[in-house]
Parts: structure tokens; sequence; C-alpha cells
């Protein structure tokens, strides 16, 4: 009788099989079983396959702000530079509307990337981070000064695109419509005019593999970023929506636009005179500075829209630690506030902060510096400190005696 016994399925008898699985009135095999497993995983794997494949292709839906409301949202997080501010929320508005024009029409609008030029702390890289927010579209920060020619000890131009991707994780149609800041893109300048027997691997050969990913190509991208190697597997992206935002401090610059200008005077300058002569030279950059400063003319060409950040004066500065929405006094309120503490700092005390910042000459991020410096001792005796805290003039000055 169980030498009778056939899988019901494939119809094998018990000798020419392996096993036999018995259920009611029934059997399979152990080839049946394998068969139906196969069938099973492979089906799954397809429904994965198919149900990733709608996820890229589905069409990243970005909510167009006006010119005015990205503006808005920028004075929430960002004090002064109106200039700057305008000119980087009409481009922002433009590249984003240009992405949803009808590429049917006969007009084509071509991608406006942006350099912003201002001293170290004029708040460059929290534009584009404030941007990203508002929109909410994927944004990663690179620093050019990283960046060398392929085969160089340093990274690939191309490993500025895997900070994009890692950000979205690997969602590249979310990726391809992100925006890049490239910081410290002064310092991939060429290093000079005259032939010399080493290459300039990390200035000018920079510039030059830069164009054609901010210009607008499909760009073979290492995954990990790095180094590219022949056997590693390369995700293509096209940057042609990719917004660009570099930014730099050029120091230097405005000696180049004096002697353009001929504006060199004999003699000494006061601090203030110097400083106003720089904020007022340094507007009316041209593309001719940019070039005598170590930018290629192509690179040039693919910033088309300039636009310089003021530096900070003493009323922006202070401006800055109590005004905006995430400004440094407003957190450590919030701070102390989690643990029941009710913090006060009088106008004198704020001064002193702003006064040792300029003195430093580290911009707005001085502020974060002097401020850690003051309250290091009341966050790190939390438990033991008075449930009001007043900060004047004579504890900044304690605070800060070493500076």
């Amino acid at each position: 009788m169980e030498n009778s016994l056939i899988c019901n399925f494939c119809g094998r008898k018990k000798n020419e099989i392996t096993f036999l699985v018995s259920g009611i009135d029934s059997h399979i095999c152990n080839y049946c079983i394998e068969k139906t497993y196969s069938i099973i995983h492979n089906r799954k794997i397809l429904e994965r396959n198919n149900k990733e494949r709608v996820v890229r292709n589905k069409p990243v839906q970005i909510q167009i702000k006006k010119p005015k409301e990205i503006k808005s949202f920028l004075d929430e997080y960002i004090i002064g530079q109106n200039e700057a501010k305008k000119i980087i929320s009409v481009a922002v508005y433009n590249h984003y509307k240009r992405i949803s024009f009808n590429k049917k029409e006969e007009i084509e609008i071509e991608k406006s990337n942006v350099l912003l030029i201002g001293s170290t702390g004029t708040g460059k890289t929290l534009l584009a981070k404030s941007i990203s927010k508002l929109l909410k579209v994927p944004f990663a920060i690179v620093d050019a000064t990283a960046l060398t020619e392929a085969g160089y000890v340093g990274e690939d131009v191309e490993s500025i695109l895997t900070r994009l991707l890692q950000s979205v994780n690997y969602d590249i149609n979310s990726a391809e419509k992100g925006i890049i800041f490239i910081d410290e893109i002064d310092k991939i300048s060429r290093k000079n005019d005259n032939p010399s027997i080493t290459r300039d691997v990390s200035g000018e050969g920079v510039q030059q593999a830069l164009l054609k990913i901010l210009e607008g190509s499909i760009v073979n991208v290492p995954p990990q970023g790095g180094r590219k190697h022949p056997e590693q597997k390369m995700i293509q992206m096209n940057t042609e929506n990719i917004l660009f935002i570099a930014g730099g401090s050029f120091d230097g610059i405005d000696q180049i636009i004096l002697n353009r200008t001929n504006q060199n005077s004999i003699g000494y300058f006061t601090k203030n005179k110097k400083n106003n002569l720089k904020k007022n030279t340094d507007q009316n950059i041209i593309a001719e500075d940019l070039i005598k400063f170590g930018l290629i003319p192509e690179l040039i060409g693919r910033l088309p829209i300039i636009t310089y950040l003021n530096p900070l004066d003493k009323n922006t500065m202070k401006k800055i630690l109590i005004e905006p929405k995430n400004a440094i006094i407003k957190q450590y309120k919030k701070l102390f506030e989690m643990d029941n503490i009710s913090m006060n700092i009088t106008d004198e005390a704020l001064d002193i902060i702003v006064e040792k910042t300029l003195q430093l000459g580290l911009g707005a991020r001085g502020l974060r510096t002097f401020c850690e410096k003051i309250f290091l001792e009341y966050l790190f005796n939390i438990d033991e400190t008075d449930s009001v805290i007043n900060i004047d003039k004579n504890t900044v000055i304690n605070k800060l005696s070493s500076y």
C-alpha cells in the first residue's frame, strides 16, 4: 500500500522521490515543494521590484513658493543681507519653476546656479540650509577643499553627488531635484599663472571636473563616495535639475577690485574706514575679478548669479543673538527651561559678547563660542543651579577674562 503512494501534483511514485509530505487525502513530493517555493519566492521579488520602480518613477512634488514668501521665511532665520536674500529667492523660484516647465515648448530655460561671496560667518551656509528647509527638498553640504583631480589623493568631484544621494537613502528621483551647497569654492582657485613642474590637482583641475556636473549631464556616481574603481557598480544621476549654490570668502579679492577701479590710496586706514572700503568694493565684484582671483571663465559662466553678503556689524550681530527663530540666546533659554530654570541676560552683557566676537573675526559663528564659555558651568552643575539665572555685564567679563 505504501509503495502505491504517489505525488498528487506531479504523479511520481514514492520510490522515485526522496520523500512525500502527507495532507488530507493527498500527498506532495519534495520536488514539487521546491518548485512551489521557487515560484512564490520569484513572485515576491518581482512584486518588490515593481513597487520600487513605481516609487522611483513617482514624480517628486515640490511646492513652488513665490520670491516674497521665500524671503519672508529667510527673514525668520537670517538677519540683514536683504539684497542677497532677494537674489537667492528669485533664483530658487525660477529654478524650481523651470523644473515644472513644459519641455515641449520652444523656449528652453537654462539652469541658474548661485555663487555667494562673503566673509566667514556672514550666513552663506545658513542661507542654503534655510532654502532646503522651506522647500523640503534633499540638501547636502560638501567641502571643495577635499576634492582633487582623478587619480590623486583626495575625493573625486562626483563624490559631491554621493552626499546628496545618501541624504535621501539613495532615492535617485528625489536627489535629482535637490540642492548642493559647495563650500570653500574659493579654495580651488588656480594657484598661479606661471608654468610649474607640479600639477595644480586641487585647483584648476577640480574646476574643470566640476563643469559638466554644474551644467547638467548624466554622471556616474560612486555609491560610497571617495575614489571610483573599475569594478565598482556606479549609480547614474542626471544633474540637470540639481541647484548648485557655491560659497566662499574670497580673501584678497577686495585688493583686486581696488586695483581695477584705481582706488588704492597712500597712507593708513582706520579699521572702520577699511571695513567700509571693503564693503563698497566687494559689492562691485564682476567676472573679471573672479578670473584674476583664480576661477576659470568656464566655471564662472556656470555660476551666473553672483551675490555678496555684507560683513556683520555690531547691531546686526546683536540681533543675530536674540531675534531669529533659532537665535542662540533663545536656544539656551529653552535648554534651561527644560530643567525649570529661568535665564535672564542684560543688554550690556550682550554688547560685550558681540564686541568680543567682532574682535575674534569669526562672524556669527563666534557668538556660539563665547556663549558656550559663559553657560558651560551653569549647564554642568544644572542640578545645583538656582531656579533663576541672571547674566549681567560683570558675569560675562569674568567668564571671558581669558579672551
